[in-house]
């Protein structure tokens, strides 16, 4: 088609449509309901599971790369500053407490479902 064609034809269809809902608006101000003009459409039901488990599908591609997404950039380089760890050795016979176990899920290049408090929380949301 050329773009006169093309324009006439898209001209044809606006004008069928214009006058389609001119027609229908005119129908719908002879038929009032206490004064108001009476709906020209009618809303299906919507169904709360489906709508639901949309929604969740839909949250489990959208929270998904969050969960993965590498939160130490420097992970596994030599200016990786998680890498090092703090120690700490009571005297009186207790185990040693550190860092490196905190810091060891991002050091090695993991994300925020790696981690060990907020990992388990991740995991139950979708994705």
């Amino acid at each position: 088609m050329t773009r006169k064609t093309t324009g006439a034809v898209a001209a044809l269809g606006a004008a069928v449509l214009l006058g389609g809902v001119t027609a229908q608006a005119a129908h719908a101000e002879t038929e009032t309901l206490g004064g108001l003009p009476v709906p020209t459409t009618h809303l299906q039901n919507t169904d709360p599971q489906q709508a639901v488990g949309s929604t969740t599908g839909a949250l489990g591609y959208a929270v998904a790369p969050v969960k993965d997404l590498r939160l130490d950039p420097w992970a596994g380089s030599g200016a990786d500053v998680l890498n090092n760890g703090v120690a700490v050795v009571p005297d009186n016979g207790v185990a040693p407490v550190g860092t490196a176990p905190l810091t060891a899920p991002l050091s090695g290049g993991g994300g925020a479902k790696d981690l060990p408090l907020a990992g388990p929380l991740l995991g139950a949301l979708p994705g």
